[in-house]
């Protein structure tokens, strides 16, 4: 499941623009907020197991046409996309400001 704000879904078209809509509206408020010391960044999560996915879970014919465009050739896990999370809201990102940090396996390489 590619980040649909960076490459568009295959019958997922309002879907992606929402997404992308995200990447934009991140990098917008990142420069108006910036000034004001605050900072904006998104995290964009690959396929990843939770409830919003769990179709893609459940049907395996479509799971494992996703698995086998992940190089790592897995999904990811909740706790996964939590360290990113982490860094962004730690005194490490103090300086990250209007990222949008794709956290995927590797699909959209």
């Amino acid at each position: 499941m590619r980040p649909n704000a960076l490459q568009p879904g295959d019958m997922q078209g309002i879907y992606s623009i929402t997404k992308a809509a995200v990447v934009n509206m991140t990098r917008a408020f990142a420069k108006e907020c910036g000034p004001f010391g605050i900072r904006v960044n998104a995290l964009l999560p690959g396929l990843t197991k939770t409830r919003f996915a769990s179709a893609l879970f459940e049907n395996r014919e479509i799971y494992d046409r996703w698995i086998n465009e992940i190089p790592l050739r897995r999904h990811g896990e909740p706790h996964e996309m939590a360290g990113t999370v982490l860094y962004l809201v730690s005194d490490a990102a103090s300086y990250t400001n209007g990222e949008c940090i794709v956290v995927d396996g590797g699909l959209t390489i």
